[in-house]
């Protein structure tokens, strides 16, 4: 059973170390890849991440962008995550057609090929749109509402 942290080396959570090595190992079991990056868990699940430099932390304390989300079954990405992670994953990538990647970019659900179950990074071309749960067949939608493209 780990040890208590000794105060002021908290961070929201876990050690921030061990939520580095957690996100890192997941992502490498889940998509094939983890960039190196510094992650933190903020809160109950959402993951940060950023590359380190020369500021002081003790005067700014929300470094990084929203990368991803820990769920029960796996990290589902952000937008931005999946583009970080997505152009050197090894698995979990599904590619789209134009059609289905505009569909799953305007908020639907899309059915694919794929074998695959889970969390998988979509991918269109060389673009990487986000990350959606991928169930018999059907990509379940993740793209936030305020982030949808609107088809006329």
């Amino acid at each position: 059973m780990p040890q208590a942290a000794p105060a002021g080396q908290r961070q929201r959570g876990l050690l921030r170390g061990e939520d580095s090595e957690t996100v890192r190992r997941a992502l490498i079991e889940q998509f094939g890849h983890a960039p190196g990056l510094i992650y933190e868990i903020r809160g109950s699940r959402k993951i940060y991440a950023y590359r380190p430099c020369g500021f002081d932390p003790k005067v700014r304390t929300d470094r990084g962008i929203y990368f991803g989300r820990i769920e029960a079954d796996g990290i589902r990405l952000s937008i931005e995550g999946s583009f970080l992670v997505g152009p050197k994953a090894t698995k979990n990538v599904v590619e789209l057609d134009y059609e289905r990647a505009r569909r799953y970019l305007s908020g639907e659900d899309i059915e694919v090929d794929a074998e695959l179950e889970g969390w998988v990074i979509l991918k269109w071309g060389s673009y990487y749109l986000g990350t959606g749960k991928l169930r018999g067949g059907r990509v379940h939608n993740y793209i936030p509402k305020e982030r949808r493209l609107r088809l006329d």
